[in-house]
């Protein structure tokens, strides 16, 4: 739904105009998996894909909240009373961003807001991050609160851990308010420095696709905290800050200090190799040499979400699998995992060979039929009118 149909819907749930039409995008990302409350590295990219939110401010204390998306009418809260995980609807998202914005001291008096998205829920893309960040943004700029998007970000993120109670890194929000078009972005997750990665794929006769497994993840769920727990617990037991500070080739003798706690040491494992790999990608695309390198280091990546990490399902690793003995040059699952999707780097020309491949094998294994896009780095969080 484009800015002007979101602005009219505004318009004919409240009766007046809105204040402004603002858009931010899902991602996903290249490298970089379970890393970033790690204090390890990402390298994400933003997606065609938007939350578009038309927004205006109110003065009495409430915020309404319309999904153009869902049948569920408008949500009226107020904004003394807005409280960490008392919400399990999508209203979370939203009201958690605004929650978090009065928490850290400024003063957002209410608002009424419309959204509708198009990025896939439930697909591991990160819709979540998009509909807390175009809110942050948009309250940002009316309410003239003078953050910036890596600032945003961190708000967007304690909304979801704390509000939503869901214990997400840092990533997903600061890819969807950073991301520059035709660029990756190499987030350091520690101190949130950045660069942008200049990604051009077709110039190179290369297409990433996506392939939505369309079974349904959610990263509040138990085995997710889990995960981070064990990580925590490793960083522990290992006498650091973060599992960023073992260094890859200080990795075996971090392992065997782990004695008998073998699900920490897998968790250990991947986190360290997976910061390599992120490092190894970003060389590989800086050095201007063959970008067909990068589709090993993505098998690799998900060899170890599925074998150390083991957040890969079936679905998963269906598509992977099938991609690769179809001529793919890399595959691997990405966002939290429990389901969402697959990326699949491939020629250009090979494509088409592989997305039958993928519908059949789901269909001979009586899945779901997968959704398959391109995905083409786009522009981050921005105002739209």
């Amino acid at each position: 739904m484009g800015a002007q149909e979101v602005r009219e819907g505004f318009v004919r749930l409240y009766g007046t105009e809105p204040e402004g039409v603002w858009a931010a995008p899902g991602r996903v990302n290249l490298i970089g998996e379970h890393t970033d409350y790690n204090d390890g590295f990402v390298m994400p990219f933003a997606l065609p894909h938007i939350a578009v939110a038309a927004v205006a401010r109110r003065t009495d204390g409430v915020l309404r909240l319309h999904s153009a998306d869902l049948d569920s009418g408008v949500a009226e809260l107020r904004l003394d009373e807005l409280t960490p995980e008392s919400d399990d609807a999508w209203t979370a998202y939203p009201a958690g961003v605004v929650w978090a914005l009065r928490e850290a001291g400024h003063a957002v008096t209410g608002a009424d807001i419309h959204l509708s998205s198009t990025v896939p829920s439930g697909a591991g893309l990160s819709s979540s991050a998009a509909i807390e960040v175009v809110v942050a943004l948009a309250l940002n700029d009316l309410y003239d609160l003078g953050l910036q998007g890596w600032q945003l970000a961190r708000l967007c993120q304690r909304a979801e851990n704390v509000y939503v109670g869901a214990p997400t890194g840092i990533m997903d929000q600061t890819a969807s308010a950073c991301c520059e078009a035709g660029h990756a972005l190499f987030l350091d997750t520690r101190d949130l420095s950045q660069k942008q990665i200049p990604l051009d794929l077709a110039a190179e006769g290369l297409r990433l696709l996506v392939v939505d497994t369309q079974v349904t993840h959610a990263h509040s769920g138990g085995e997710y905290g889990r995960r981070r727990a064990g990580c925590e617990k490793g960083a522990a037991l290992l006498g650091v800050d973060a599992l960023r500070d073992i260094a890859y080739d200080d990795l075996d003798a971090a392992l065997a200090r782990l004695g008998d706690e073998e699900e920490v040491r897998r968790l250990v494992r991947h986190v360290v190799t997976e910061d390599q790999r992120v490092e190894q990608v970003v060389a590989l695309l800086e050095s201007g040499g063959d970008t067909r390198a990068v589709g090993p280091v993505l098998t690799a990546g998900h060899a170890s979400l599925r074998d150390d990490f083991r957040v890969s399902c079936p679905e998963l690793d269906l598509v992977v699998d099938t991609a690769l003995a179809n001529g793919a040059l890399g595959a691997r699952m990405t966002g939290g995992g429990f389901g969402g999707s697959a990326i699949v780097l491939a020629e250009a020309t090979d494509v088409e060979t592989l997305t039958k491949a993928v519908e059949e094998a789901f269909a001979a294994a009586g899945y779901k039929a997968p959704r398959v896009f391109e995905a083409v780095p786009a522009a981050g969080a921005r105002r739209l009118n």
